[in-house]
């Protein structure tokens, strides 16, 4: 892979990113504007926070439109996945409008905490080649209050007292909504995969 941009929206776990990459043997570019975007191969949206904050960010930078335009697979993390959608609860925000629907606050039950914190099995929903060795039931690391419901671009799910959207993938928009810089093993291969993957 010869170059893999990495969006700065401001997200707390931009680094930690960039360091899961790095020991993939990845060297990524750290982006910050629509030029920063040209050429690349693959493009990750990282993001941690507040949904309404970090398209202010995206605009401020004009990174929407080019994001709407983007013809390389893109990668959303976390929030960056959240913002791959139509819009959020979240401040009522509209975000990119790459996938179909809309993130919504988790709702708390009896022994289910929000935000969820910590580390999960995900379900494998339908086949992609971004979880390929990624066994049924592998654990990631999740931190997030708001979720993005189950649609027919779902390929895993998690359970924190509903089933949600854990990774997408329509066409060449993917995302992960646990942290795979965080999620070892698990994490790291589909970090992997979706560098190597075909779209």
């Amino acid at each position: 892979m010869s170059d893999v941009a990495i969006i700065d929206a401001g997200g707390a776990n931009l680094g930690s990113v960039c360091y899961a990459l790095e020991r993939l043997g990845v060297a990524p570019r750290v982006v910050r504007d629509a030029a920063g975007l040209e050429g690349a191969d693959r493009v990750i949206l990282p993001g941690v926070g507040a949904a309404p904050e970090a398209m202010r960010r995206l605009r401020a930078q004009d990174l929407v439109e080019p994001l709407r335009q983007l013809q390389a697979p893109l990668l959303g993390i976390c929030l960056g996945m959240q913002l791959l959608y139509e819009g959020s609860e979240e401040g009522d925000v509209e975000c990119l409008g790459l996938l179909p629907g809309v993130v919504r606050h988790m709702r708390p039950a009896q022994c289910i905490r929000i935000p969820h914190m910590g580390w999960n099995g995900l379900r494998i929903m339908r086949p992609s080649a971004l979880m390929d060795g990624v066994p049924e039931g592998a654990s990631a690391y999740f931190v997030h209050s708001y979720a993005a419901p189950l649609t027919a671009d779902t390929v895993a799910a998690s359970d924190h007292g509903s089933l949600f959207t854990a990774v997408v993938q329509r066409g060449r928009h993917c995302g992960a909504q646990f942290h795979p810089e965080r999620s070892a093993a698990t994490g790291a291969r589909i970090l992997r995969n979706f560098l190597e993957m075909d779209f």
